[in-house]
Formats: C-alpha cells, sequence, structure tokens
C-alpha cells in the first residue's frame, strides 16, 4: 500500500492513548472498562474496577443511591449505554472536572445522558459523578 494509502486509513481510525498521570484519561479508562465489563456480564471486575478508580466515599454514596433508584449509579441507568464520551470541563480547589457522555441506542432518536465527574487531582480517583 502506498504511503498516501496509509496515512487516509489511519485518519479513518483513531489512534486512542492516554497516560496515567492524566485525570481526565482515567475517567475514560474507568468508563470504557467499566462499561465492557457491565455489557459482559461482569460484576466482580465492575467491583473490582469501582474499589480501584473510585473513592470509598462516593463507594459508599452510589450504595446508597443505586438502592433507593434500583439502577447503576456509574452510569445513572438499569441498561449499557451504546457509546460513550469523557472530555475535559474545568479544574480548581485541586479537582478536576470531566463531562460523560452517554449515548442510548442508535441513529437520530438516540438518548444521551451527560454525567459531570470530579476527580481529586492529588489522587486522580473520581470522587463525585452527578447528572448535568
Amino acid at each position: 500500500m502506498p504511503d498516501d494509502e496509509r496515512a487516509g486509513a489511519a485518519s479513518e481510525n483513531p489512534v486512542r492513548e492516554g497516560s496515567p498521570d492524566s485525570a481526565v484519561d482515567r475517567v475514560a479508562d474507568f468508563y470504557g472498562a467499566y462499561i465492557d465489563a457491565v455489557f459482559d456480564g461482569g460484576d466482580g471486575l465492575a467491583r473490582e474496577l469501582r474499589a480501584h478508580y473510585l473513592t470509598r466515599d462516593l463507594r459508599r454514596r452510589l450504595a446508597a443511591w443505586e438502592e433507593a433508584h434500583q439502577a447503576d449509579g456509574i452510569l445513572r441507568a438499569r441498561d449499557v449505554p451504546a457509546h460513550w464520551a469523557v472530555g475535559h470541563h474545568d479544574a480548581g480547589a485541586g479537582h478536576l472536572f470531566t463531562t460523560v457522555t452517554l449515548t442510548w441506542g442508535t441513529g437520530p432518536d438516540a438518548g444521551r445522558t451527560r454525567l459531570a465527574v470530579q476527580s481529586d487531582l492529588s489522587t486522580r480517583l473520581i470522587s463525585d459523578i452527578k447528572e448535568e
């Protein structure tokens, strides 16, 4: 394949990359792995991911939210999204704020949920999740 064709093929298939030092990347890594685990039916892996990426306080608050709403507190839903996206929103007072957009279904009628996710910069752990 000529170099110009390879370059075109590369632009059609975006490269995903990240850094363990980036709180934004860690949120994206968490949501990607968590959604895969829930989609695959891996309750044990989903619990391990929560333990690794979330503060103890957030895990406690999520348990209460989940009991009250009978839904997954990470996804704020009873189902698994078809697509997710994570973007930087803001930072300040020792925290980083990202926006997680979850897409439910496909096509023009797909619904979307936006979540405000807070991470502590000192630990890079996710410390809060709220619907926007």
